[in-house]
This record gives C-alpha cells, structure tokens and sequence, in this order.
C-alpha cells in the first residue's frame, strides 16, 4: 500500500503567572503562580495539579510513554519553547524524557517561543523569535536537510514565512490547515509534496485534514472509525495504481492526547489498526526527504514549483470558520473583526452571546506596548553604546535567550555565559545590558496568542499576559527614572495607564464607527458587557485589575498613592473566569479559576 500516514502534535501550556519578581537580568525569570487546584483523568489514573498548567505538564509524562512505544519517527512533535522550559522548572524527570523523546523517537518540529500571532508582530521582533526558535530547538535538530515548522496557530503570512526561512539552518515544510489554501488545485495535489513561494524562494508545505483531525481530538470517531476514515476514506487510487507514495497528514494540540481517560489508548488502538491495514506511520518531514532522495518515487513535478500551493495570507488552522465569507480561513478569530470585512461579530460563552471587539481593543494596545518597550531598550542601550546597530541590538536579543531559558541551554552544554550574550553591546555595562534583555523578554511573554482564542476576556491567560506587560513596563520606568530622565518614564507610565483604562480604549480607537455583522456587535452597550467581571470579589475588568495587580506591588509609593485614590486595589484580584476548553478538569472551584494562595 502507497498510503502513509502522518501525525503531528503541538503541545503549548502559557502558565499560570499572576506575578513576577523583581531580578537584574542575570538569571531566569522568578514568578508566583495560580493555586487553583484542578484534577485530569487519564487512564485510570487522577492527575491532580495545583493549577492547570501543573496539572498538564504531569500529563506529558504519560504522553511520552505513550509515544515512546511507536516506532522512530512515526510522529512529529513540537512544544513551545517556554512550555518545555516550564516542564524543566516544575518537573526536570520529565523534561529528560520529553528531551530523549525529541532527540531521539519522534521527529522534533520547532515552534516560536512564547506562542505569539506572528503576523500580528513587528518584523523586528517576528525576526528575533524566529532565530531563537532555531537556537533554542537546535540540540534536536543537528543534521536533518528538512525540517517542519509550526507558527502558533498556523497563522501564516508571506512576509513570516520568509522571515522564519531565513532564519532557518535548511529547508522548511509549513504545518498547516487545508483550509488555508486558496484556488483551486489538481486532486493529485492533496497528499503530495506541494511548495509554497516565499519571497522568490520555495519552501514546502502541507495541510492538515482538518475533519479527520477534528475527529480524534473531539472523540466524534471510535478507533475502528478513524482507521476506516484514513484507510478507506482517504485512499489516492491514482498513486495507489502509479505505485506512488502519498501522505494523510493530520495534526491536533497535544492535549488531544488526554481529553479523556481512554484517548491515548485509542490512539495507539488507530495507529495499530493503521499498520495492519498497510499504511506506513512517518512523519511529514521525513516523507518530503524520501521524496526528495528518490526514495519514494515522485508525480511528475513533485516537491517543485510546478507543485505550489497558494496560501491565504493571515490564514490560520484554527479560526472561526462559520465566519469564512471565501471557504478558507483567517486570523478573524484573534483579530476581533472579521478580516474580510472588517465587521465586529459576536460568539457564545455559557449561553450568552459576547462581542469580540475585545480582542481589536487587545491586539492594537498590545503591538504599542510592545512598540514602546522595543524603543525604550534600544534607546537605553544606545545611550551607552552609540554606534548600536539595529543589527546587533537583534542579535543581542536572540543571544540574550541563552540567559532566559539558561537551564535548558546548560542541560545541553550550550554557552550561556555573560561574555557570549553581551558580546553585541559589550561597551554597556553588563548590569543595564541584561536588565534591558529582561525587560523585553518580559514583554515577550506578554504575547502569547491564547488569550485573544477564547471568547471571553475573562480568563487566567489573560491576566498572565498583562502581567508580563505590566511587568516590563514598571521596570523600564524605572530605568528611565534612574538615569534621569522623567519625561521618558512620564510617557511610559501614560501607556502604562493604557492597561488600567482599557475600557476607554472604545474610544480612543473609536470602535463606535464599526459596523457589526448584525448591528448590535460594536454598541457602547456590547463593549462594556464583553468586559465585565467573571468574578464576584472584584467588579473590574481582568485587564484593569491585572495591571493593579502588579502596580500596587512595583510603583513608588507616590505613584500608588495617586492610582490609590482612582481605585480600590482591594479589587486587584489575580481570580478570573474559567477557559472553556477547561471545564472538563476537575475543579477545585468550578464557578472561576481561583487564586487560593496570599496575595
């Protein structure tokens, strides 16, 4: 049989941060976390966490045995980067055998770390995060000529593609969606080595199938289903009779892996059926080398430009497709507005329908805050060092990985000393360097994509990226006021301020001229109502009281004195409301996610 099959798993947790320390800049991050104690059955086991994440990095250990039992290379894998350095912080027994896995039993993919909407940022920072993700994933893939990629969310433009192949030490294949390919295409192409045009070069790319994807990670076939749904439904008969090999790609979130006790073993029950029936398990990466070696024999024109593919751009694997206006998808789900046409809509959260202008309001504060920060630390540093480049302020960034994420690197005897990550802006003193290299990791860690995913605004990612926003910004004030320099800190603290007043942000952007898809969407009533509290000891929304949070911890006492006398910091509460995808935990408190622990 011609037919191979092809499984990759993306496995992304953002954490449970309600606050982060203060620190100089030479060590890792330290945090205080959610006490929500919430509990998974897998198997016939009871995995009990303190918090969601805890509780999910315990499941990877059962994961990983479980993948560990297929043969080398059947499946592909990646884990954000700041995920898998949270699996070493919490569980380093863990972390060694999830490092064996992607060394050594499944083809390790590399993702950008902090799981951010590419598109969405700047090309400057796109640029660092890309070069990271390559360092940060290198010790699993030393020596491969192709190499898979996945952007979060498989939100891809042109300009990101390209920008993540330059990056790259060799050939790239795109994970992606079917559904983000545009024209129409040749049947044969489906399940072939297809390529995707970027800027003049080629990479290669392919598209999941999303329904039979769909159907494992929301249990809607039995095993016996998805064999016959992948060995009947998807058989190539053309290939099959030219004797040529074709590829079912499929691809889901790791936690697809543990939706309920009996999944892993279903899934290893469907693989099983899969080989008995004939069908070959490998990886994407690996089916496009063998094409390209003349392993497996290729269509005429196959793995070339006569086989690319049009990719929508904005296009993503996981947006809300009933709002498609052209039959593929966009990055309406994040965005807020539906790209297309730049309407407001609405989606359900608990029965009620909730505009998600939100999202908008998020996305442009978010790309100023990080705008501002960008700025600030390149201003400060060329302060001391003043022919800095914008080349070598990048290239301090990317080295400057080494120190955030340094346990990982050293796990791997990687360089992480100061004179290797300050070399770029050696003329500044090491003790500003690094602290300005924390403060945009900070504002990194503000951008991960999940909180603009769900529907509510309400939810304890939301608060985490506030946080690490907020964070970043009271440090670099106060580096402005150190050195003197009050008018810098005075606009920071205004975009600061930002945050604290994010409903006024309906009028500074001036969300009231756009049309809603049924009218109501945009209404000053519809913004105020999406914002509203999800818990009952604080009536602020999570932006505001995320950002009080860490205000009355970090700001000199003058300054809270005067937030003191705006608002009631006993409602800067780190509670939120529950994530939907979550509510199958069991939870200690299943009315909101809880912080149990002192403030």
């Amino acid at each position: 049989m011609m037919q191979k099959f092809a499984y990759h798993f993306h496995a992304y947790q953002p954490g449970d941060i309600i606050y982060i320390h203060d620190g100089t800049g030479w060590d890792p991050i330290k945090f205080s976390e959610r006490l929500s104690p919430v509990a998974l059955r897998i198997r016939d086991e009871e995995v009990k966490g303190r918090n969601w994440t805890r509780a999910m990095i315990k499941a990877y250990d059962y994961v990983d045995e479980t993948l560990m039992r297929l043969e080398r290379g059947a499946v592909s894998v990646d884990i954000e980067p700041f995920t898998l350095y949270l699996v070493l912080r919490y569980k380093p027994k863990i972390y060694g055998h999830i490092a064996s896995l992607l060394g050594e039993y499944v083809e390790a993919v590399p993702t950008t770390p902090f799981h951010p909407i590419m598109p969405h940022l700047s090309k400057f920072t796109q640029e660092v995060l890309a070069r990271v993700s390559f360092d940060f994933y290198s010790p699993f893939i030393t020596g491969k000529d192709v190499l898979g990629y996945w952007l979060p969310e498989g939100v891809i433009a042109r300009d990101s593609a390209r920008i993540v192949r330059e990056a790259s030490p060799t050939d790239l294949v795109f994970l992606l969606d079917e559904r983000q390919f545009k024209d129409l295409h040749f049947l044969q192409a489906k399940f072939s080595c297809n390529t995707f045009k970027t800027d003049g070069h080629y990479a290669y790319v392919f598209g999941r199938d999303h329904q039979l994807s769909d159907a494992f990670a929301f249990n809607q076939l039995d095993a016996e289903g998805l064999v016959r749904a992948v060995a009947e439904g998807r058989l190539d008969m053309f290939k099959e009779s030219q004797k040529i090999p074709y590829l079912v790609y499929l691809a889901s979130d790791l936690e697809a892996l543990v939706s309920n006790p009996t999944q892993l073993d279903k899934f290893m029950k469907w693989l099983n059926g899969l080989r008995e029936r004939g069908t070959e398990l490998i990886n994407a990466p690996e089916f496009i080398r063998r094409k390209r070696s003349g392993e497996y024999k290729c269509l005429e024109g196959e793995c070339t430009e006569k086989f690319e593919i049009k990719v929508k751009d904005y296009s993503s694997w996981s947006d809300y497709f009933d709002l498609s206006i052209d039959g593929t998808t966009s990055d309406t789900r994040w965005l807020g507005v539906r790209r297309d046409d730049n309407k407001a809509y609405s989606r359900q959260y608990r029965g009620k329908e909730y505009s998600q202008l939100w999202k908008l309001a998020f996305t442009k504060l978010s790309r100023e805050l990080n705008r501002s920060i960008r700025y600030g630390t390149f201003d400060l540093l060329k302060a001391y060092e003043k022919n800095l480049t914008l080349e070598g302020f990048k290239e301090f960034l990317v080295r400057y990985a080494r120190i955030f994420f340094r346990e990982h690197y050293e796990y791997f005897e990687m360089d992480t000393s100061v004179d290797y990550v300050t070399e770029p802006v050696k003329e500044v003193d090491p003790s500003i360097s690094l602290k300005l290299g924390r403060i945009y990791y900070l504002a990194l860690l503000g951008n991960h994509s999940c909180p603009r995913f769900w529907e509510h605004i309400d939810t304890r990612v939301t608060f985490g990226n506030v946080v690490a926003l907020s964070k970043a910004l009271s440090e670099l004030i106060d580096l402005y006021l150190e050195e003197g320099r009050e008018e810098r800190a005075q606009y920071l603290f205004l975009e600061y301020m930002k945050l604290l007043s994010f409903p006024q942000l309906y009028y500074d952007y001036e969300f009231f001229r756009i049309e809603g898809l049924n009218g109501w969407e945009s209404s000053e009533a519809a913004w105020f109502d999406s914002l509203r509290s999800l818990v009952p000891n604080s009536t602020y929304n999570v932006i505001t009281r995320a950002a009080l949070y860490v205000a009355q911890r970090d700001f000199p006492r003058d300054i809270a004195s005067a937030l003191e006398a705006l608002f009631d910091f006993k409602q800067a509460v780190p509670d939120t409301g529950h994530i939907p995808g979550e509510l199958h935990g069991k939870w200690g408190n299943t009315e909101w996610c809880e912080h149990r622990g002192k403030d």
